[in-house]
């Protein structure tokens, strides 16, 4: 089984609560052991950025869950690629908060410093995952 990289931006919906985000974090850690599934998930109250890696059949799985979660709308794959090796494989799903350190991230790979996925192409959000994982602390 080819292992695979999928990327999306999401928008929240009219559903999400303050005790979403541990919701969907929690759900998506138990499920991805179980499926061999790692990734990271950025959030800024308003966007979710999300990278899932593993096998295909698992990632596509999963995103045909989160297409059908009313938890966040306007989803927009912004890339989907095989891949040699995982960048996230310490993670069943990190968690990195909009923060302060993130805004020069932000800028570096998108149109603005305030964090909008949708104003990034693929290979953008990839590098910025990339580089997040890398500068600020995750929970």
């Amino acid at each position: 089984m080819f292992l695979t990289r999928l990327i999306y931006a999401s928008t929240i919906g009219e559903h999400f609560s303050q005790h979403t985000i541990e919701d969907i974090l929690e759900t998506a850690r138990h499920n991805n052991v179980k499926h061999n599934i790692t990734g990271v998930l950025c959030f800024n109250c308003s966007y979710f950025l999300q990278c899932l890696e593993g096998p295909r059949a698992d990632v596509n799985e999963t995103y045909k869950r989160i297409l059908n979660d009313d938890r966040h709308h306007n989803i927009v794959m912004l890339d989907y690629r095989e891949i040699d090796s995982r960048e996230f494989s310490d993670w069943t799903m990190g968690y990195i908060p909009s923060s302060t350190i993130s805004i020069p991230i932000n800028l570096k790979f998108s149109e603005a410093s305030e964090f909008n996925p949708y104003a990034m192409s693929g290979a953008s959000a990839y590098m910025m995952l990339l580089e997040l994982k890398h500068s600020v602390p995750t929970l």
